[in-house]
């Protein structure tokens, strides 16, 4: 993810621009509460077994008050999307982070 903002920001300053306005105006909805936001597309991510999303979101995700069990949950939710894909990459390392930090 940090990669690819750099690569953007190199290349493509006009777009990166863009869409960190438009990432700051989600983050401005005021529907869900922060930490709930970020677990959702923690969530998301997983779908995807995106690892560098695990390394960043979690200790976010621990400094927001989220619990193990609920970032153990929202790998666990992620089944039903995408079966057992998302789970078994990020499920282990997850916790092991969460655990660390």
């Amino acid at each position: 993810m940090v990669q690819v903002e750099s690569v953007l920001s190199k290349e493509a300053p006009e777009i990166m621009k863009v869409y960190d306005g438009f990432v700051k105006t989600l983050n401005k909805l005021d529907g869900l509460d922060d930490k709930t936001k970020k677990l959702i597309f923690f969530g998301i991510k997983v779908t995807e077994k995106d690892m560098n999303c695990v390394d960043f979101f979690v200790p976010v995700l621990k400094k927001l008050g989220a619990t193990r069990e609920e970032i153990r949950d929202t790998v666990l939710l992620t089944m039903a999307v995408c079966g057992l894909s998302g789970v078994s990459a990020c499920l282990g390392p997850a916790l092991t982070l969460y655990d660390r930090c």
